[in-house]
């Protein structure tokens, strides 16, 4: 049995081979010395029951090589965004901008006044800082920073309306993702949701015949994700703010998406802003920090100072708080927000801005390098990217697209080949062509497209 186990390899001579020393930098030294180890051992308590001779080299290798695939599979793994959408949900939605990251690894490598006063020398409130930024791009009063805008709509719900009425208009009545509807939201926040007006029309009259002694709050959903269009009407933020400052009765306009920034500037359709919102009289504005805003993951509520002032008492905002890294990127995301020029910084608005003309360009060099060369015809062809996030959904972006018609395999297969690859590739599937999107694209993913289609398919 020991000469039988001599024919094994050393663990160092299966770190040498090159395909299982490209997993170093993804999965670190220790993590490779490991698998093999254990690669080795289950050979080896293969040996002891079965007896025989031991596995060939190659297939020694070969079964590393799977579990350490496995092992970089089980972490989240970095995208070459080739689909047309920019806020992609499924792909982690906004980057976010250098100046961002370099804010995370600098509070993230050490201690922070997160919660402390350096002036005073007692503990602080970790919003301060954002709040006021908030305070200066939106022009509220007030601002408080949860985990996601759901959360931050189970916030408002919970600490205004629980046990009490929530006037919607039936036409607002949205799914927001995931399976999750605002009703289902409603409920869960213990509130009763009174449904108002036509699936297409609504008027305020609607809203002033639905008040009751129990009604807590009046909600506006903005249809980021959707569009009711032909024969529509509903009750404007200014008019249905007027009905609420009335009534004493506050009003709550969840915008999703949200906008810091008029989009015609992009060729894209108007969507209310944020500032517009709260300057139309809204007593409460929420919506996301990940999509239109260009930052991290948050759910962010500005709005009336007491109101706010209320949130902040409500033992429920400790369990959906953010940690110092989010409250670090998006203080710098909104500082590029409220800096001239700041905006092209943003890598949203920079692919926005990115003329068709441009990402045209770059796929032809891609086009131009790999002709003749690989096992697949090529062409550059005109397409069309969107927004995403569940923002302006009928609203299109041109674009111009890599389509690659596999001589061999098929396009499914050379699709999942480029998932595959790592950086992973994700573009999207056109009759018998993979059609890879340069609306997306930074300009360091169009080498790494190069690169996969050279070796995947030569």
């Amino acid at each position: 049995m020991s000469s039988t186990l001599r024919g094994l390899p050393a663990v160092h001579r299966l770190l040498g081979e090159p395909a299982v020393a490209a997993f170093g930098a993804l999965l670190g030294g220790g993590a490779l010395t490991c698998a093999a180890r254990e690669v080795l051992d289950a050979e080896r308590a293969r040996l002891h029951d079965e007896g025989g001779e031991p596995a060939p080299y190659e297939e020694l290798v070969g079964r590393l090589l799977v579990r350490l695939a496995d092992a970089e599979s089980e972490g989240l793994v970095a995208v070459v965004n080739a689909a047309g959408v920019l806020v992609h949900t499924n792909l982690g939605r906004a980057p976010l901008a250098a100046e961002a990251l370099a804010e995370i690894a600098r509070i993230g490598a050490g201690y922070s006044n997160l919660e402390f006063d350096l002036r005073e020398g007692v503990r602080g409130s970790r919003y301060e800082r954002v709040n006021a930024l908030l305070r200066e791009v939106t022009g509220a009063e007030d601002a408080v920073v949860v985990n996601n805008n759901a959360a931050a709509v189970l916030l408002v719900l919970d600490t205004f309306a629980k046990g009490h009425e929530v006037v919607v208009a039936r036409s607002q009545l949205v799914e927001i993702g995931g399976g999750f509807r605002i009703p289902d939201v409603l409920r869960k926040s213990g509130c009763t949701l009174v449904e108002v007006g036509a699936t297409n029309k609504t008027y305020r009259s609607d809203y002033e015949r639905a008040l009751t002694p129990q009604t807590a709050l009046l909600l506006r959903c903005h249809p980021s994700n959707y569009r009711i269009e032909g024969f529509t009407r509903e009750v404007e933020a200014a008019e249905l703010a007027s009905l609420g400052a009335r009534s004493g009765i506050p009003v709550v306009e969840d915008l999703g998406s949200g906008t810091l920034i008029d989009l015609a500037r992009y060729g894209l359709p108007g969507e209310p802003t944020v500032r517009q919102v709260v300057e139309a009289g809204v007593d409460l504005v929420t919506f996301s920090g990940d999509k239109l805003l260009g930052g991290p993951q948050a759910g962010i509520i500005v709005g009336r100072r007491a109101l706010i002032a209320r949130m902040r008492a409500n033992p429920l905002l400790r369990a959906l708080r953010v940690d110092k890294l989010t409250l670090a990127a998006l203080a710098a995301t909104l500082r590029l927000h409220a800096q001239p020029g700041g905006l092209e910084r943003i890598p949203l608005y920079a692919l926005l801005a990115r003329p068709v003309e441009r990402i045209e360009e770059l796929l032809e060099g891609v086009r131009e390098r790999l002709a003749g060369r690989i096992g697949a015809d090529l062409r550059v062809e005109e397409s069309v990217a969107f927004v995403g996030g569940g923002a302006l959904p009928t609203a299109t972006i041109r674009s111009r697209a890599l389509a690659v018609h596999p001589h061999r395999g098929g396009a499914e297969a050379l699709a999942r080949r480029l998932r595959e690859s790592r950086p992973a590739i994700v573009g999207r599937l056109e009759g018998n062509d993979v059609l890879l999107d340069g609306r997306a694209l930074r300009d360091e993913d169009f080498e790494i497209v190069y690169g996969a289609l050279a070796r995947i398919l030569s």
